[in-house]
């Protein structure tokens, strides 16, 4: 089904040198297309590089910084010779109470997911609306939809880049770019599991929290991404899609 192929596409994956970025970056490269990932390590980044072979290139940066997102699409461009679309799913992380979260603290975290975004994004349109098919995806998160304990900042960074999904999806559609988010539940990395480790009454709890009681995998994420970055998607644009389990259907 030819609606579905992405060979020969180009995109670029922030943070795509592990967790659920890499998984993003696997599936797309699996599916045919070629991928710079970014982040600010350049370790990881090699090591998925070379994972993922002569289809995937990095370039390590701060994206919240002007020079180094235009410096990362550049790269892009320059090394595969066009590009198609922008996965945002650089991001960090602070787990603290509301109360003891410092200014500096919120907006570090509000600066990454949805100020970096915003950078790379804009660096990225005028070749994005040179593509038959542009797209730009966000990652967004569940918490956009319920409220999680002590993450004040990364709730409020989420829930921003919904909504700038919902306007850009409006503002770009003239240009032919389609913009879309991916919400994604509990996925099983290693993150996840240091969280949960010697907590099995925290984990069986939120397993009873998801319909399909077992945790997702990044590449669950990275499916949803070659979904939406393909031309079966061609009519959707502006949707939140949570990759959950059923977590956020579920009372």
């Amino acid at each position: 089904m030819t609606d579905f192929d992405i060979d020969g596409r180009v995109y670029i994956v922030s943070g795509g040198g592990t967790g659920l970025g890499l998984g993003i970056a696997r599936q797309l490269v699996r599916a045919g297309a070629s991928v710079l990932i970014t982040g600010r390590r350049e370790e990881p980044l090699k090591q998925a590089s070379k994972e993922l072979g002569a289809a995937c290139a990095y370039r390590a940066g701060d994206v919240t910084r002007d020079a180094d997102a235009a410096d990362m699409i550049t790269a892009a461009v320059e090394g595969f010779g066009r590009l198609d679309g922008v996965v945002n799913n650089a991001g960090n992380h602070l787990k603290k109470p509301f109360e003891d979260t410092e200014r500096d603290e919120f907006f570090s975290v509000l600066d990454v997911h949805l100020g970096g975004a915003f950078l790379l994004t804009r660096e990225a349109l005028p070749y994005l609306e040179r593509s038959s098919d542009g797209i730009v995806l966000f990652i967004s998160s569940m918490a956009n939809f319920m409220g999680l304990e002590k993450v004040v900042a990364y709730t409020a960074a989420k829930s921003a880049v919904a909504g700038m999904t919902r306007q850009l999806a409006v503002e770009l559609a003239p240009k032919g770019i389609r913009v879309n988010a991916i919400a994604p539940g509990w996925i099983g990395s290693p993150m996840l599991e240091e969280a949960l480790s010697g907590d099995p009454a925290r984990k069986q709890r939120i397993l009873n929290r998801i319909a399909m009681h077992e945790f997702g995998a990044p590449e669950d994420i990275g499916n949803a991404a070659v979904y939406l970055a393909s031309s079966a998607a061609k009519y959707i644009s502006g949707v939140v899609l949570p990759v959950d389990g059923g977590a956020t259907a579920s009372l």
